[in-house]
């Protein structure tokens, strides 16, 4: 079989080439009677007889529109430390280094680099609402959970160190507001269940000095500090939170996914939060008022795209359902509970665990 020089420079570019200076030689050189006997142009042998046998690279020996090399690096390092695909890690680096990239931008320079994501398996099947969120009035369902802050899956690791060498806050307390996506935040260095009844006892005297009415429902988790599946600590819990027509209702064990949305906030919390300002805390209080700001970002300017939400705010979403409660119910303050407990714990009236059928005074130091 005859195959043609383009053929043969479709499969091999290097053998076409030789080809090319084989029927030079036998021709002493005359470039027009090669180009006649193999079907090509007398450029394409000169070419072939000066140039390299391999191609050269198509690649413009100018590109003014090129991103420069130093914010590629930025982008790659980034994409590295976060394991963020394109369209996150837009987001994150405007909003960490103000420095704006198209989202296609950032998938070539990955792409180029070869920058993988751990794929993280999923479980399959249909999924529904975990309320009714048609008829759903504000503050009558609140997820309530906590927050390892100081995860090394979560956080990178010059974070989580940042973290551990300033001794900042190790668990955040979390309530979130189901209709209206708006949160409540605490901050402490242990967790134990006198902390708990103190977050949600504070969280309950907010929204009811607001003139939140209504009977809410709380749903925790099993964890130890909260009911921790007892039925005679969740009695008494809810015992004493029957003074703000409130009740927790814990999920099953093992059914985490009813949390999904605190889950999600705290997710969030990570990208959003303690990736970008964490490391720009040297203390404790520089935390909490970084939190503060967060917390009110959250509430007030940041769309939620959550199912009923559309895009709104909580904020927006509360004025939308045209209650008597004002928007002021989401300036929540912000705290560290050894602090509160430093005052109120000297009342020898809240903080209290049964013990051999009495209550004994129970202590606990500041970090």
């Amino acid at each position: 079989m005859i195959i043609s020089y383009h053929e043969l420079r479709m499969i091999a570019p290097r053998k076409a080439r030789e080809v090319v200076r084989k029927v030079l030689a036998n021709t002493k050189g005359n470039v027009s009677e090669a180009s006649h006997i193999l079907g090509i142009s007398r450029h394409t042998v000169r070419r072939a007889r000066d140039g390299d046998l391999d191609d050269r690279s198509r690649r413009p020996g100018r590109s003014p529109r090129r991103t420069p090399k130093a914010y590629e690096k930025l982008i790659v390092a980034e994409a590295r430390r976060t394991r963020f695909r394109y369209r996150r890690l837009a987001a994150y680096l405007k909003r960490k280094y103000a420095i704006t990239f198209s989202e296609h931008t950032v998938r070539a320079i990955l792409r180029r680099n070869r920058v993988e994501r751990p794929r993280r398996r999923t479980k399959g099947g249909s999924c529904r609402h975990l309320y009714d969120y048609e008829h759903l009035r504000p503050f009558s369902e609140f997820q309530l959970d906590t927050k390892h802050l100081l995860d090394q899956h979560a956080l990178p690791a010059d974070v989580y160190d940042h973290m551990m060498i300033r001794g900042l806050p190790s668990y955040e307390w979390h309530m979130m507001e189901v209709a209206t996506r708006s949160r409540f935040t605490a901050y402490s260095y242990t967790l134990n269940a006198a902390f708990g009844l103190l977050f949600v006892t504070f969280v309950l005297s907010w929204l009811r000095a607001h003139n939140v009415r209504g009977r809410i429902r709380i749903q925790p988790d099993n964890g130890s500090e909260f009911a921790s599946g007892s039925k005679r600590k969740l009695a008494d819990w809810n015992g004493r939170l029957a003074a703000f027509d409130a009740f927790m209702d814990p999920i099953p064990p093992g059914a985490k996914h009813l949390q999904g949305i605190a889950e999600n906030a705290h997710r969030t919390d990570d990208e959003y939060f303690l990736m970008v300002h964490a490391e720009r805390c040297d203390h404790t209080y520089a935390f909490l008022n970084r939190a503060q700001r967060w917390q009110d970002t959250w509430n007030f300017y940041r769309p939620n795209f959550g199912i009923a939400m559309t895009g709104k705010t909580p904020s927006e979403k509360l004025a939308s359902y045209h209650t008597l409660t004002h928007e002021h119910v989401l300036l929540y303050p912000v705290m560290l509970l050894e602090d509160v407990f430093n005052v109120v714990g000297s009342s020898d009236t809240l903080l209290k665990s049964e013990k051999g059928g009495k209550y004994v005074h129970t202590t606990c130091q500041s970090s």
